[in-house]
């Protein structure tokens, strides 16, 4: 197979110590234990959290990731044990979230506010950054679906969407497709926005809680 090549620049600056990096079902998932090695590799004190969806399992499997990652690799679904809230531990435990690649199904489900899944449930609860880095079909950068969910994810102070590459189709074989950033860059993209809340709340003043805002509403 023939791997994506890493950015000559280097390593990128990552202040973080654990990250949910969440794979879904396009083609170029099958890259996902390339980049997880990569990051054991570059990043040899971060801890990864893994999460597939089942549709990216047509692509890769839990059994090749886990190998490269040297820890569990989790399904995103709901899990038998009703008490435990996987969702809640993702969000709690992550310093940061990367979902590479993010289907265009994935990408509208992270917009519109949807929570079917634990992953998407957790990125859209974090308050840690997020990067998305789409995998698009032939016309689907152009579409108007994603134009309306690229819009609405780039307007969370805590997302950033990496751009995606010219690539050539699995389906039509022409360089009509968009593969996802390489993993460097979404890194070098989602450091800058970590240091930007950084600095942002340590300049602001600390916000009531949602629960309070809403009760000083009611009383109002």
């Amino acid at each position: 197979m023939n791997h994506p090549t890493p950015a000559v620049g280097g390593v990128p600056d990552f202040g973080v110590s654990r990250l949910l990096l969440v794979g879904t079902g396009s083609v170029s998932v099958s890259d996902l234990p390339f980049w997880a090695e990569w990051l054991r590799a570059s990043y040899p004190r971060l801890e990864i959290t893994t999460v597939i969806t089942r549709s990216a399992e047509r692509f890769v499997s839990r059994v090749s990731l886990a190998a490269r990652t040297g820890g569990d690799v989790l399904m995103d679904a709901w899990p038998e044990d009703s008490a435990h809230a996987r969702h809640v531990a993702w969000a709690e435990w992550a310093e940061a979230v990367v979902i590479h690649p993010a289907t265009l199904h994935f990408v509208a489900r992270l917009a519109l506010g949807l929570a079917d899944t634990p992953a998407v449930l957790a990125a859209q609860c974090t308050a840690a950054p997020v990067a998305v880095a789409p995998a698009l079909p032939p016309g689907g950068l152009d579409s108007a679906a994603y134009q309306a969910h690229w819009t609405a994810l780039t307007a969370r102070r805590n997302v950033v969407v990496a751009p995606p590459r010219s690539g050539v189709s699995a389906t039509t074989g022409r360089s009509d497709a968009w593969v996802p950033a390489l993993l460097p860059d979404v890194i070098e993209l989602l450091e800058q926005r970590r240091v930007e809340l950084a600095e942002r709340a340590g300049a602001a003043e600390p916000l009531p809680p949602t629960a309070a805002l809403l009760a000083e509403r009611s009383t109002a």
